[in-house]
């Protein structure tokens, strides 16, 4: 028997949700940072094996939008929630229930889906305290399972899977056997280049980037030249990108292809134009071009 299924991770932001995908799809799909909502579409990882395929969402963090760009993420997340079979609801060892988490929790109670309880970052808190979170997430809802992991070290992730596939219906092969994730390599390569900012950057500046790929081209010896435009929202910020002497974009851009061609195969020759769009996040016209859905 063969079974498949769709299965979407919601939590509020930075709580490891895109840690947790790469460590199941054992290589690095979707990107990684230490400030909240990093995450901007809904990406589609597909995990297969001989006996089952899961389709993983990973979603924006829910949060309090204060942009247009902020209303696109928590409208994804939330569409997420639809036509899935399980869900996963990701959180961190805590004293009690914070609004976030409460907020997330009672747009669940609608929805008649499986949810699983996954505490992550079990490896920085005590065991009293995980288990106090635990018991205390337990009596506010009524959930399906109960997993403490860390994402990071890996620890009872494949546990998680084990579980998730038990409660999967029999189903197709929705994708390809060889296909572990729905989006282009373009994608891919401006979230890397997206990633490698919001490490760098101070905290005023990296919710205000978006990275634009211009052009992606293969030359005559196999090198695939690539020329990318990063947007920001102030003079100001493109200054701080740039840093003193071009230092800080050079960084970025450092690290970024290095990745880039790890994710290739092959070399990469990288240049980044800083441009600044004044208000990009709530302007329509620029999040279209970006490829955001802005439909109701």
């Amino acid at each position: 028997m063969f079974k498949s299924g769709y299965v979407t991770i919601i939590g509020r932001p930075n709580v490891g949700k895109s840690t947790l995908i790469n460590k199941i799809m054992g290589e690095k799909l979707v990107i990684v940072s230490n400030k909240p909502q990093t995450t901007r579409n809904n990406i589609h990882t597909i995990l297969t094996k001989e006996n089952y395929q899961i389709i993983f969402v990973d979603t924006p963090g829910l949060h309090k939008p204060r942009h247009k760009l902020g209303e696109v993420m928590v409208k994804s997340a939330k569409e997420s929630l639809k036509n899935v079979d399980l869900i996963l609801f990701l959180t961190t060892p805590d004293v009690e229930i914070g609004k976030g988490d409460s907020m997330i929790l009672e747009e669940l109670r609608g929805i008649n889906k499986p949810v699983f309880l996954v505490l992550n970052k079990i490896d920085e808190n005590t065991p009293e305290r995980v288990a106090k979170t635990l018991q205390t997430y337990g009596d506010y809802f009524d959930f399906k399972e109960f997993i403490p992991i860390s994402a990071l070290k890996g620890k009872n992730v494949d546990t998680l899977i084990n579980l998730i596939v038990d409660n999967l219906p029999e189903g197709p092969m929705y994708y390809p056997e060889d296909m572990v994730a729905d989006v282009q390599e373009r994608f891919i390569i401006s979230e890397i280049i997206r990633e490698k900012a919001l490490r760098s950057l101070s905290e005023e500046v990296p919710h205000g980037i978006a990275v634009e790929i211009i052009s992606f081209k293969k030359d005559e010896n196999n090198k695939i030249n690539i020329e990318v435009n990063m947007l920001c929202e102030k003079d100001s910020h493109k200054g701080i990108i740039i840093g003193k002497e071009g230092k800080m974009l050079a960084k970025i851009k450092k690290t970024a292809k290095a990745d880039i061609e790890k994710l290739l195969g092959r070399k990469v020759n990288l240049n980044i134009w800083v441009k600044v769009r004044k208000e990009w996040r709530d302007n329509p016209a620029y999040l279209k071009d970006l490829g955001y859905n802005l439909k109701k």
